[in-house]
């Protein structure tokens, strides 16, 4: 049995240099009139050995700051800093580029905002404060107990101010309100904003008389003072030690509404929507009941608050904080609306689910995360289950809520709460493909600082993680899994335990223990699921045969990821083993054979295995001979008889030949798979009309509406459960969708005239022909109803265009509306007819109801802005409307009309939903007219004039999804915009919203082709763009700060000499008919610093077989250590010509470089007339010139000794160098024709002749000058055999000539270099060794 984890204590926390904060308490004093916030806060702390404490604290100004009563040293610096300079973009050039900077500017901001940046120094010969009084005082707030008492533990007391009210805590008119963003609870009050540090608080918060605050625990009591005007100070006390995060509060003229069933419950909203917030106080409280009774545990706060604030003040929809939550009015609803009201419902029990799993039990670690969000997506399922039915939970679970993506781009039927058309399992498959979607992973979790719960991959992490957590509870059963979860709730809830925190690990063991899974299971089932990513894809098929009464079924296994990364994460997690072979998943699966006899589940499928396996199932029951009937002479081909019924089809003698009625694989979902299934048509319809569950109905309908070749039986098929009333009205939605998908002129559109048929028998008067008054008293038959006319419109033609019955039919229900008597709103409703407007695809004969659509749709727009409809729903079907007829009739519909028509509804007064759907229409009309550039300079315009926070976050939402569809090219970005996305990236509007700064990140990222995660982004080399050092550097200076209070990737790196450099190459791509030789080239080094990528050299090497090979060794030498270093280049402008089956000549230069320079060989294989340029560490060079005279010596040719491990030479290789250009010379044949005839021209030229007598003559004058130059450098050039005797080439004096002045440095340029001989053969290749010897020449 697998040891329960030791349970940690906070002595052994204290233990550690870390401060510790064991209880806070905060007072604060509000002035909305004049938007001040100031007060102070009080810290017991226990002190670490450094006598440093380190707190957070952004947007404050510090007054004083006191340690047990006395003024104490402090140090305070931001975390965020203004920087405006272009030249920090000046190596922007592509959106690749761009993409680098965006990495290290975000990455340097996330590790900064980690650093403590309020050092409070405490002296350590102060006795320890703390009694037994004191320690028993914690002890009943729920602190640790009195052993404790014997550390250094401190009272801290700063007197503060809020200077910024935009980052963490926002004013609105009246209102006041906190956000729980991560690490922004700093920026309202001083605290150690990190996962790790936990503790009770006490508040006070002092307001004027008129209002109410908010905020966390329980309501202790209230104070009315005697000032004037009068202000009144509510007191909490928060007893369950907590995160800063959970911290909120709140503060506004709201309106109470105490729960009637419970006293623990209160809902607070704004005058205005009080009306609406009666709606969900009735139902709440079963929520809260069912929780209570499923974990059998009371609520662990002492109260659970439900605040509402406007839409527009919100950043998001939910803002959890413990014992409450603050929620966007946007989510109320009146008693008249009916699609909100499932949302609304689902959406407050997952915050309640939430202050069980994520506020009062915590992560252990960062990669315990995933647990925490899963049971409470977990818990929220039954409660949908409960209240819901079982249909919806295990539709939602077989479908997944794809809003960001489809919401405000093309209409997925509003009315249906946004469940599109996609299956969970495969939704979530098709993007578990890469690191940043595995749960537990080290990988995944790594130095990613939160950011993996935000975006589109943490809302797939979170769909996993709750689909992970329910095949467990398929495995175990769904008792043992309530077990577990009341058995992590009660140790929480157990006084003697000072962590309430739980652990990937602890839940492990909790399976195996309470579970009864076994131990092998589970070693194979976390490491693959929790700690991999990837997903299965099985692909099935299947025959019978009637003699053996047995089904032989095929299966191919995949995965959604590649192998080698899965496998490389599978043996990079620990708690994994390394595991041969194939990776697969543990479990079987199990195969539904339904028979004319019954149904029977057959548990053979290994969900690991090789990738083709065949699979044999026994039928139990079992058919009589049947003597199959020959046709009768008069039957048409088709099978047909005027007087006869049809025969039946080849599909359903083959159905009729066998007890099968159709087969299911994985019946109750306990995998989370891509599943690929093929039966024949008769048996898809089988399991449409009887299976009764409705992830069978949703599969078929699936399936039946993808066959490339309808029948009749189809759509037959379709129709009939679309009128079936029984029916999960979702999956009825879904067979009219599938109707509209058959409809064509190969049926004579019969799926559209059996919609329209549908619609009519239910909502027309059959005496008149139009259209009744609504009557919405029958939910399920309201949300199919409203999905026809959407359904309708999607039907198409040959042409791709609306048959004319459609747009008519569209435009009579628009026409004939009538809402007397209904006694719900019918806004949704009209909404949804206006979204099949935009559908709608218009033909030569259905544009004449163009003007009648749109005079339509203008009448609405001006009705709602007389009457605003519910979140002006209505309004903003009809801009979007608008945008797709816009675009899909650009050729005929002025785009510059549209804008005008559409821009009116940006201004500031309209309501909140509106504006931001009207700069959506704007950025898409930008978009499809102009190109990407243009969308994103108007999204920065659209962002810099976007008051709302929540706003802002979903413009750029929208952003990011033009750049993920767009076309083309890095070219089609201009470089402006690229600056200026990421000068909002490092503004201080996206340092006060961390959604709006993340997908600022993305977007630069998709725009270079790269994923939108951190996950992947290298942090080897942090860019220049960071201001990490600046952070670090002054702690270390100021306070001396021990290494242990500071992440290690905050440490100032280490300086690298100025002579460190990089080195870049470009190879070209190699010959087909040659070789392409091994060249090692260095990568750069961690250490060098970013100012040497701005002088990188490019290499060009060739390729060719048998050439020169060279070796340039840079050594350090005693004399060059007081020069300077500056660039030398090394020009070869000839080369040989060798046999190819000669081997090439093979040179050693070896060159005395200046101190610290790094040692590097590199060997290269060059190109006939290749060119070779190397940048070397020379001599500090004076005014004088400096001409230096290489002559060789073949008896003094040497070759340094060759070690006889060639592994350690290349080693040598891999460090800094300058960067080595090689390209050879040309050996053309017709080149050398030209050259011999200008040869020939210049001999009979006379200027030509006089031009080289005087250079001559120069040449003459430098090298008398040379010579009495004295401690001139001198160059020997030698070569020696590797056995010290070896014929020696015949080589020309080499004229080298250093020319100073230059900017990038000096210049060694050898003039020419030539070698008479050839090695033969079988002997080894000489080397050439150049050794220069620089002295100043002063000397």
């Amino acid at each position: 049995m697998a040891k329960p984890r030791k349970q940690k204590n906070e002595d052994q926390k204290a233990e550690t240099s870390e401060a510790l904060v064991r209880h806070q308490k905060l007072c604060l004093s509000i002035d909305v009139d004049r938007r001040l916030i100031y007060g102070y806060t009080e810290l017991e702390v226990a002190v670490p050995d450094s006598g440093v404490i380190g707190l957070h604290a952004d947007n404050l100004g510090i007054e004083s700051v006191s340690v047990d009563g006395l003024p104490a040293q402090y140090e305070h610096f931001p975390h965020y800093k203004n920087v405006e300079s272009d030249e920090r973009w000046s190596t922007v050039s592509s959106a690749s580029s761009a993409a680098d900077v965006a990495s290290s500017i975000y990455i340097s901001s996330l590790e900064r905002e980690m650093v403590p940046n309020l050092l409070i120094m405490c002296s350590k010969d102060v006795e320890v404060v703390g009694n037994e009084q004191q320690a028993e005082q914690r002890l009943d707030n729920g602190s640790q107990p009195s052993t404790e008492s014997k550390q250094n533990v401190r009272l801290v007391h700063i007197d503060y101010w809020v200077e910024k009210t935009g980052t963490g805590i926002h004013f609105a008119d009246t209102l006041l309100h906190t956000d729980s963003q991560i690490r922004r609870a700093c920026c309202w009050f001083p605290c150690m904003d990190i996962t790790s540090q936990r503790c009770c608080y006490d508040l006070e918060f002092t307001v004027p008389q008129d209002l109410v605050a908010v905020s966390n625990g329980t309501l202790l009591y209230q104070v009315l003072s005697k000032d004037d005007p009068p202000r009144k100070t509510y007191v909490y006390r928060l007893s369950v030690p907590v995160i800063a995060q959970w911290i909120s509060l709140a503060v506004g003229p709201f309106e109470i509404l105490p729960d009637r069933h419970s006293g623990l419950l209160s809902h607070l909203c704004l005058p205005s929507h009080l009306t609406k917030l009666h709606n969900i106080v009735g139902f709440f409280h079963s929520t809260f009941s069912h929780f209570e009774d499923y974990l059998a545990s009371s609520f662990p706060f002492g109260s659970y608050k439900q605040v509402f604030i406007a839409p527009e003040m919100a950043i998001s929809s939910l803002s959890l904080g413990a014992s409450m939550g603050i929620f966007s009015a946007q989510i109320l609803y009146e008693e008249k609306v009916i699609d909100q009201t499932i949302d609304t419902r689902i959406k407050l029990a997952y915050a309640l689910a939430r202050q069980w799993f994520g506020v009062y039990i915590t992560a252990e670690a960062p990669n315990d995360e995933w647990l925490l969000d899963g049971l409470a997506g977990f818990l929220t399922d039954s409660c949908i289950k409960r209240f819901l039915g079982n249909n919806e939970a295990r539709y939602r679970r077989y479908k997944v809520l794809f809003m960001f993506l489809q919401k405000n781009s093309t209409f997925v039927y509003a009315f249906s709460n946004g469940l599109p058309c996609n299956p969970a399992n495969c939704a979530v498959c098709k993007a578990d493909d890469t690191g940043a979607t595995a749960l537990s992973s080290s990988a995944a979790c790594k130095n990613l600082y939160g950011t993996q719960c935000i975006g589109l991959y943490g809302k797939i992490r979170s769909w996993k993680s709750v689909a992970v957590l329910q095949m467990l509870e398929k495995q175990m059963g769904p008792e043992s899994f309530r077990k577990i979860l009341q058995m992590i709730v009660f140790r929480a809830q157990d006084a003697t335990r000072s962590l309430r925190t739980l652990s990937t690990k602890e839940f492990r063991h909790f399976a195996n223990k309470v579970g009864n899974l076994e131990r092998p299971f589970l070693k194979e089932f976390f490491p693959r699921w929790v700690g991999s990513f990837g997903c299965p894809v099985l692909r099935m098929g299947f025959s019978y045969n009637k003699r053996k009464n047995m089904v032989e079924m095929a299966v191919l296994r995949g995965c959604t990821a590649s192998s080698n990364s899965t496998a490389y994460v599978l043996n990079g997690n620990p708690d994994s083993d390394n595991r041969e072979g194939d990776v697969g998943w543990p479990g079987m699966m199990s195969i539904r054979v339904h028979e004319i006899d019954g149904m029977y589940d057959h548990p053979i499928l290994p969900m690991a295995g090789e990738a083709w396996q065949l699979l044999e199932i026994q039928c139990h029951s079992k058919l009589a001979a049947k003597r199959f009937q020959k046709p009768k002479k008069g039957t048409k081909p088709d099978g047909s008889d005027d007087n006869g019924d049809v025969l039946p089809t080849m599909d359903m003698l083959s159905n009729a030949e066998s007890p099968l009625l159709w087969l299911r694989a994985d019946p109750e979902m306990e995998y989370l798979a891509e599943i690929h299934f093929n039966q024949p048509i008769q048996m898809w319809i089988n399991q449409l009309e009887k299976d009764k569950d409705v992830v069978a109905q949703a599969q078929s309908i699936a399936t039946l509406q993808a066959l490339p070749q309808l029948s009749f039986s189809v759509v037959n098929a379709l129709n009939n459960f679309l009128n079936d009333s029984k029916a999960f009205w979702r999956v009825r939605i879904e067979a009219a969708f599938a109707l509209a998908n058959t409809a064509s002129e190969e049926t004579d559109f019969a799926g559209l005239q059996h919609l329209i048929k549908f619609y009519k028998s239910r909502r027309f008067d059959a005496n008149i022909g139009l259209p009744r008054p609504n009557d919405f008293h029958d939910f399920a038959e309201y949300f199919v109803l409203e999905a026809i006319p959407y359904a309708i419109a999607m039907v198409r033609a040959a042409d791709k265009k609306s048959p004319r019955e459609a747009v008519e039919f569209v435009l009579q229900l628009l026409k004939y509306n009538d809402n007397t008597g209904n006694a719900y709103s019918d806004v949704f409703w009209l909404a949804a007819l206006v979204q099949s407007i935009g559908e709608l695809e218009f033909g030569q004969q259905s544009i004449l109801f163009l003007s009648s659509l749109l005079k339509r749709i203008d009448r609405l727009l001006q009705f709602d802005r007389l009457m605003p409809s519910y979140n002006g729903i209505l309004t903003i079907s009809c801009i979007r409307s608008l945008t797709q007829i816009a675009l899909k009739l650009s050729g005929f519909i002025p785009i510059d009309r549209v804008f005008e028509l559409v821009r009116p509804f940006r201004c500031l007064k309209a309501m909140w939903q509106v504006r931001i759907e009207a700069s959506r229409s704007l950025l898409d009309l930008e978009f499809h007219c102009k190109g990407i550039d243009d969308a994103l300079s108007l999204f920065i315009k659209f962002l810099e004039e976007e008051p709302s926070l929540r706003g802002q976050v979903k413009l750029a939402v929208h952003t990011m999804r033009l750049c993920q569809i767009r076309g083309g090219s890095e070219s089609d970005i201009k470089r402006e915009s690229l600056v200026a996305l990421l000068g909002l990236l490092d503004s201080y509007m996206a340092f006060n919203n961390v959604f709006l700064r993340h997908h600022l990140f993305c977007i630069l990222q998709i725009l270079a082709g790269r994923p939108p995660t951190l996950y992947g982004v290298p942090r080897d080399q942090m860019h220049q763009f960071g201001q990490t050092e600046t952070s670090v550097g002054r702690i270390n200076e100021s306070l001396a700060l021990e290494k242990e209070t500071i992440p290690p990737a905050m440490e100032p790196p280490i300086e690298a000499s100025k002579e460190a450099v990089e080195v870049s190459k470009d190879v070209p791509e190699p010959s087909t008919e040659v070789p392409q030789p091994s060249i090692d080239v260095p990568q750069p080094s961690k250490e060098i610093p970013p100012e040497a990528s701005k002088e990188t050299d490019t290499a060009s090497n060739g390729y060719e077989r048998k050439m020169p090979v060279f070796k340039i060794r840079v050594k350090p030498s005693a004399a060059s250590s007081r020069a300077e270093t500056d660039n030398l280049t090394i020009e070869k402008s000839q080369g040989t010509h060798h046999h190819e089956n000669d081997r090439g000549a093979s040179s050693s230069v070896s060159v005395d470089a200046p101190p610290h320079q790094h040692v590097e060989e590199i060997n290269s294989s060059n190109e006939r007339g290749s060119h070779m340029t190397a940048s070397i560490g020379s001599a500090k060079v004076d005014e004088l010139v400096k001409e230096l005279q290489c002559t060789a010596e073949s008896s003094k040719v040497t070759v340094p000794p060759q070690h006889d491990d060639r592994d350690d030479l290349d080693l040598q290789r891999y460090a800094s160098l300058q960067s080595l250009s090689v390209v050879g010379p040309n050996s053309s044949g017709k080149e050398k024709d030209k050259k011999e005839k200008e040869k020939k021209r210049k001999r009979n030229d006379p200027e030509h002749l006089k031009k080289k007598r005087l250079k001559k003559e120069r040449r003459q004058k430098e090298k008398e000058l040379a010579k009495v130059i004295s401690g001139e450098p001198t160059v020997t050039l030698a070569a020696e055999s590797l056995d010290g005797k070896l014929d020696v080439p015949i080589v020309k004096a080499a004229m080298v000539q250093v020319k100073p002045g230059e900017s990038s440095g000096s210049k060694l340029v050898i003039k020419r270099f030539d070698t008479k001989a050839e090695p033969s053969e079988g002997s080894s290749a000489p080397k050439l060794k150049i050794k220069i010897k620089n002295r100043t020449l002063n000397k």
